[in-house]
């Protein structure tokens, strides 16, 4: 599915701010080291995370709060660019503001998802965006059902992870059936993401988790065995 920028003078004014102040404070030699960490999914800036937290902070400062139609506009744009300090800044954009968001804005986070994948976007995309609108609107997870089974394991992981905060109200029937639809699934970041989510509710009910692995052991891959026994 295919998603439009949409018009935002918000947008207009954060992006014009951030691409100054970002780009100011390029480090090409630890730019070149970055990507290479990230096996080449982006170039990057060079920007260290308290740096460009820091930087954030100032291209933030005075403007109002967004509305659903600002943030979409402000991620979909930072997607665009091609550094990844742009997407980083639109991942931590989402996260303070996903109560603006309604469950209409799923289909934004899911071109976010898929788009120049790599697990250091997904996964905070997965339990702090995904998360957040999926527990404001539980209809939201059906389309989760459909996500665990997609053929990008990117969108699968999403589903896999996106109960990560949620705790006590976690659907652990869910969280269990989708770890057993991916049990099979040849790609190391699913078999992770498995035991990841796992170990993350033992962290809330150990005997669920406990009971679930030992019942299912030989449906789960051994890095997902491991992962998910480390809090039992």
């Amino acid at each position: 599915m295919s998603v439009t920028v949409p018009r935002s003078a918000l947008a207009d004014t954060v992006l014009d701010r951030l691409v100054v102040t970002y780009a100011s404070a390029a480090d090409p030699r630890r730019g070149e080291q970055m990507s290479a960490y990230m096996k080449g999914v982006a170039p990057f800036l060079g920007l260290a995370s308290p740096a460009r937290r820091e930087l954030s902070r100032a291209v933030l400062a005075g403007t109002p709060h967004p509305d659903e139609t600002d943030c979409a506009a402000v991620a979909l744009r930072c997607w665009a660019l091609p550094e990844r300090e742009y997407a980083y800044f639109a991942v931590d954009y989402l996260r303070r503001h996903v109560r603006r968001c309604s469950s209409g804005f799923l289909p934004v986070v899911r071109h976010l998802v898929t788009t120049r994948s790599w697990w250091d976007t997904v996964d905070l995309l997965a339990a702090h965006v995904v998360g957040g609108l999926v527990a404001a609107d539980p209809r939201l997870r059906a389309d989760m059902d459909a996500w665990i089974e997609d053929e990008d394991l990117w969108v699968a992981r999403t589903a896999l992870l996106h109960q990560l905060r949620h705790k006590e109200a976690t659907d652990a029937e869910r969280l269990f059936a989708y770890c057993l639809r991916q049990s099979g699934h040849p790609d190391f970041f699913i078999r992770k993401a498995i035991g990841w989510c796992l170990r993350e509710y033992a962290k809330t009910d150990p005997d669920a988790v406990r009971a679930f692995v030992e019942r299912e052991r030989d449906q789960l891959a051994p890095l997902s065995v491991r992962e998910a026994s480390k809090n039992l």
